[in-house]
């Protein structure tokens, strides 16, 4: 809807609302089923949902959108409350329903089932009172004092919530023989509270390895059981086939019925939007015929911009800067926590000490983001040109000051500066601005051609534009190199990763109908504009593009077909049979998915939704998943019971409290303790240090090492584990990037143990009794990844997470919770993981650092990721430092406690 709407509340009109947008209409107060406010990308939006229609009314800031819900919410009551008093004869016989229910401890009452049992009695009265917007604390005190006593189960939450609390207590009690077999499995007692809990909304908060699947089978078997719902009422989402076919497999086992004859419905998300489409149009959609396929999207993506590359110069351009000039966000120092987290950013190779960056020109390090831009730009247009050219200068006083200019163009013996200076004239650096004033008057006095660039110039977008002018000036010829040539000089990661978020941003854009200029506006707040900028208007064309594609060939993507059945649904023009909904791995949940649910549970009146997931591995934000809509769950499907599955069946207790501990450092992360059915196993975690070479395989060279150890140690003691002839312990060996993979899709075979391998991504889901971690280091293409975490995605994700590398840590925690028994975590020993450090924080002594052979290291006391070693001081004496020189300076006079016993 445009922003351009009037609505009125009046008096004289208490049973309407009056909404003038496109032209004049009335929204009767009876009509209105949910009024709610949402952030959208520039602004806050109060959506009314009525039948079969919805309104939003946006362009408001958040103050106004509360306060317009609050009075819309207030003026339904006001006509509730009227409806009310004029039928207060009836309120009686709503009174004895009520108390059908609750004398006989029938059933566990959500507002819902009060309001369908008022609902059963005609007049006013019920049609108000059963109201999904009816709110007692918003009926006049008058009012209320006619209400019968039953009806605290309406006006009082604490009275309904009491009822409830015994109602559970009850339930227990007369379900223990069923809740103790189900499938074979007794279920929990956190499972089974989850199973009887029946509010309007519920979110059951998981942990890895808890029995999500099992709880829902348990749910789906109670109700049925209890006779709440006949099979055709109830939904169950999933979001791939695997995991619908196994629930429904689960469902049926469990109902004694075959896979066949099942009549509650058990399907994917896309499975569901099809079928809706199918029933109420009389034909299937026309999907696009790449987007079933795994890689389909990706391969139409890249196939867009090689297009759009031939046809479009000014795509050409964009897409040419953003790979070789504009790969990673310039991001000012002072947005960071310490200068050791901005030094580990900027970096992308600090194996010798001291953070460097690499550039296009071969072995060429600079020392900032921005140099970094200059050196590419002149690569790309093949000016030749010397970095760091050491000159010296004759001061004032006669004496010789050594200096190194940035920049030194041989061609005209130009020499050019990039100061980190902005616009004020200020330094993020001590006694910069002075320095400055000293390096200009120093060039003058030597008569010297010399020109500037400046951190302002880089944040403003006139950086490389001034560059080139002064090139030009100068008559340096400038010759862009083909595209060939510079396609050749790009990691194909930068390519993977741009290509990544297009996929993202595609999605939002479409589904949310955002415009270019909505993206160059929302580009003003990043820190590195131009980028932005860049990559809104290359993102727009190719966005442009991937619709363009859909539209010629008359076909749809799955968001598209998504958001076609979610229409149809609030139109009314397809009914939804489905009374209880419940949705697996709600964690990974979309917009587009979320407002499917929403529709369905709107547009059935009692409607009930059971979401199950665990927020701690939300991982899934490249394929549009918002992790909001889960840790905001109240916010965005009303008032919910939210319960928690704490004890896992996986992970040692030694390793669930290490790993529940690091994932909860992220505050927005909903607060679990988290209980295991294994004992722990001291020291389960152990990280192994690997020496390595610039562009060299170490990690899969140190993988197999281990993996050799690992199976001769378990074949030593197999009498200790082995149940029966050739069995064998399951090991993940995982990592961040398949470029790591040490095994090329053959994995290898060993007498004790069965050997996988996979992504952190691809591992989730899955559990082995040992882990391998890969390259847990830091780096761009490391753990955490640092270009995961691009401030890009703020240009169309209207609730970005603000903690640093928020999903990089979820991500990780997946990876740690795959094992029950102990990880190995393998990691450059000069630039461990900041998240190795993070463990050791959390479970002190029992994380052991060790050699690839099993030899224990004496780890660093003071920044607990480094080894101390023997060094050489003044006069031949030794001492023992962290070999994380510089970043960690300890130092001591003593061996270390281990070496001392060795």
């Amino acid at each position: 809807m445009s922003e351009n709407w009037k609505l009125v509340l009046s008096p004289a009109f208490q049973d309407r609302l009056r909404l003038k947008s496109t032209g004049q209409d009335e929204i009767p107060c009876l009509g209105v089923t949910s009024v709610s406010s949402t952030k959208a990308l520039l602004w806050h939006t109060v959506e009314i949902r009525s039948k079969g229609r919805i309104d939003a009314l946006s362009g408001l800031t958040a103050k106004a959108a509360q306060t317009l819900r609050d009075d819309l919410l207030a003026f339904v009551n006001q006509h509730l409350a009227d409806l009310i008093d004029s039928d207060k004869e009836r309120l009686r016989e709503v009174d004895s329903k009520i108390r059908a229910i609750t004398d006989s401890n029938r059933q566990y009452l959500a507002h819902a089932d009060v309001s369908r049992a008022i609902a059963s009695v005609p007049g006013n009265a019920s049609l108000a009172l059963a109201h999904p917007l009816f709110d007692a604390a918003l009926i006049p005190d008058a009012l209320r004092a006619y209400l019968p006593t039953s009806f605290e189960m309406l006006t009082d939450p604490g009275v309904r919530s009491r009822y409830n609390e015994n109602f559970v207590v009850h339930e227990m009690r007369k379900f223990e023989g069923f809740f103790a077999d189900l499938g074979g499995f007794s279920l929990s007692q956190e499972q089974r509270e989850a199973c009887i809990r029946l509010e309007d909304n519920n979110l059951l908060v998981a942990s890895a390895g808890s029995g999500k699947s099992a709880t829902m089978v348990g749910k789906v078997a109670y109700v049925l059981e209890k006779g709440l719902y006949d099979p055709s009422e109830i939904l169950v989402l999933a979001f791939n086939k695997s995991a619908a076919d196994e629930l429904k497999e689960r469902i049926a086992r469990q109902l004694t019925v075959e896979e066949e004859t099942l009549e509650c419905r058990v399907t994917t998300f896309h499975a569901l939007g099809r079928g809706i489409i199918e029933e109420t149009e009389g034909r299937p959609p026309q999907l696009a015929n790449w987007v079933e396929h795994p890689a389909g999207e990706a391969r139409v993506i890249d196939k867009i911009i090689r297009e759009l590359m031939e046809a479009n110069e000014e795509f050409r351009r964009l897409w040419i800067d953003l790979l070789s000039i504009l790969p990673k966000a310039d991001i000012p120092a002072e947005v960071f926590d310490s200068e050791a987290d901005y030094n580990r950013y900027i970096a992308d190779r600090n194996d010798k000490g001291g953070s460097t960056i690499g550039t296009l020109v071969e072995d060429l390090y600079v020392k900032s983001l921005q140099e970094q831009r200059i050196a590419n730009w002149l690569w790309v247009h093949s000016v030749a040109f010397e970095y760091e050219k050491q000159i010296s200068f004759e001061e004032e006083d006669g004496s010789r000051r050594f200096v190194q200019p940035d920049f030194h163009y041989p061609l005209t013996d130009t020499f050019h500066e990039h100061f980190a200076i902005n616009a004020d004239g200020s330094s993020p650096f001590a006694n910069y601005a002075e320095h400055t004033k000293g390096k200009r008057a120093g060039y003058k006095r030597e008569e010297l051609d010399f020109f500037e660039t400046t951190s302002a110039q880089a944040r403003d977008g006139t950086l490389l534009p001034h560059l080139e002018a002064e090139l030009v000036k100068r008559e340096i010829l400038l010759t862009e190199k083909s595209v060939d040539e510079i396609l050749k000089a790009i990691e194909p990661v930068v390519i993977t990763h741009y290509q990544k978020l297009i996929g993202v941003c595609i999605k939002h854009i479409r589904a949310s109908q955002l415009t270019l200029e909505m993206l160059l506006e929302r580009a003003k707040s990043l820190h590195d504009k131009p980028r932005a900028q860049h990559f809104a208007r290359a993102v727009w064309l190719i966005t442009e593009a991937y619709s363009r594609k859909l539209d010629e060939a008359k076909r749809i993507d799955f968001d598209s077909m998504i958001g076609d059945a979610v229409r149809l649904v609030e139109t009314g023009r397809y009914q939804s049979p489905y009374s209880l909904i419940l949705v697996d791995e709600f964690q990974d949940i979309s917009d587009p998915r979320a407002n499917l649910i929403k529709a369905l549970k709107h547009q059935k009146p009692f409607t009930k939704v059971f979401a199950v997931g665990d927020d701690w591995q939300s991982i899934y934000r490249f394929a549009g998943s918002d992790i909001t809509i889960f840790t905001q769950f109240e916010a965005n499907f009303g008032a919910c019971w939210q319960g928690r599955l704490e004890q896992t069946y996986r992970c040692n207790q030694l390793l669930a409290d290490t790993a529940a501990g690091f994932v909860q450092r992220n505050p927005e992360q909903i607060k679990k303790t988290v209980r295991s059915t294994r004992a722990a196993i001291p020291r389960s975690i152990r990280v192994i240090p690997v020496s390595v070479e610039w562009r060299k395989p170490s990690f899969p060279k140190a993988c197999f090492q281990l993996l050799d150890r690992l199976n001769t140690f378990l074949e030593g003691i197999a009498g200790q584990w082995r149940r029966e002839a050739g069995q064998k312990l399951k090991v993940l060996v995982l990592w961040r990037y398949n470029l790591l993979d040490p095994f090329h899709g053959r994995h290898p075979e060993f007498s004790a143990i069965e050997v996988t391998g996979l992504s952190f991504h691809r591992s989730k889901g899955l559990e082995a009794d040992y882990t391998i971690l890969l390259d847990v280091s830091e780096g761009d293409y490391g753990v955490p990844s640092r270009i995961e975490d691009d401030e890009l995605l703020n240009l169309v994700i209207p609730r970005p997470e603000t903690f640093a590398y928020a999903e990089e840590r979820r991500l990780f925690y997946v990876a740690l919770t795959r094992a029950s028994r102990g990880a190995f975590i393998l990691c450059n020993r000069r630039k461990p993981s900041r998240y190795i450090r993070e463990l050791c924080e959390i479970a002190g002594n029992e994380v052991r650092f060790e050699t690839i052979d099993g030899k224990e290291l004496d780890q660093c006391p003071s920044c607990l990721v480094g080894e101390l070693v023997e060094r050489k001081g003044r006069n031949d004496t030794t001492f023992y430092g962290c070999n994380q020189f510089p970043e960690c300076r300890h130092t001591q006079q003593t061996a270390p406690a281990l070496a001392k016993s060795a």
